[in-house]
């Protein structure tokens, strides 16, 4: 399994936004060897929030194959112009190879 996360820094109030953002419908979303795409939000600081996205492919091969994709390329295009948000304060971009996944009593029943 390979897995990517994302980071992302937001001022206070702002992490709905990037959420939302994520969640809406994507080309990723029917890409081969996807697994799944977790979001998750950290309001715990008196400062700013946290977003992490974690997408999870069967492969890094799969990975690559979503990178080389005319639907991402096009996306990054659309996008080039753009400036990001003021909202966000820093994103950083992280690449895992999962060693071992271990499944607990509840992964058969998980209902996310």
């Amino acid at each position: 399994m390979f897995i990517q996360t994302r980071t992302i820094v937001v001022e206070k109030g702002n992490s709905d936004k990037v959420v939302s953002r994520f969640s809406g419908e994507s080309p990723l979303d029917n890409m081969e060897g996807l697994i799944d795409i977790s979001i998750m939000v950290n309001r715990k600081s008196k400062e700013h929030e946290e977003v992490v996205v974690v997408i999870r492919w069967e492969s890094q091969d799969a990975w690559k194959n979503w990178e080389k994709s005319d639907a991402h390329i096009q996306g990054h295009r659309d996008k080039k112009s753009q400036q990001p948000p003021s909202y966000i304060i820093s994103t950083v971009v992280n690449m895992y190879d999962a060693e071992i996944v271990k499944r607990g009593k509840a992964f058969p029943t998980l209902n996310l």
